[in-house]
């Protein structure tokens, strides 16, 4: 099992995901958060063939369940998911991401 935790930012939430590879093909993701779109997200994800994942954004399960659940299209918990499931299945080290501003404006 790999789990992630994701401190999206502003909005103050963590989200803690959890993937497991239950075959070649399947994935089961769990998602836990206060934000109830993050929440509505994660129910209706449920168990996903992680090849069709990641073939191009459009077409991933991740990203069109998060277009009907996630307002904020800039929250950073779906590239989370997909950056887990990479490593459950073996095609990516658990190694750490980061977005940092320099030198942002406040105004």
């Amino acid at each position: 099992m790999t789990v992630v935790e994701v401190d999206a930012g502003c909005c103050g939430f963590t989200t803690k995901i959890e993937v497991l590879k239950v075959d070649d093909h399947l994935v089961k993701a769990d998602v836990s958060r206060d934000c109830e779109m993050i929440t509505a997200w994660g129910k209706e994800l449920g168990s996903l063939d992680w090849g069709q994942c990641f073939r191009n954004s459009a077409d991933s399960p991740v990203f069109q369940c998060a277009s009907k659940h996630i307002a904020h299209v800039a929250c950073p918990v779906s590239v989370a998911l997909l950056k887990a499931m990479e490593v459950e299945v073996g095609v990516a080290l658990p190694v750490d991401v980061a977005i940092r501003f320099h030198n942002a404006s406040t105004e």
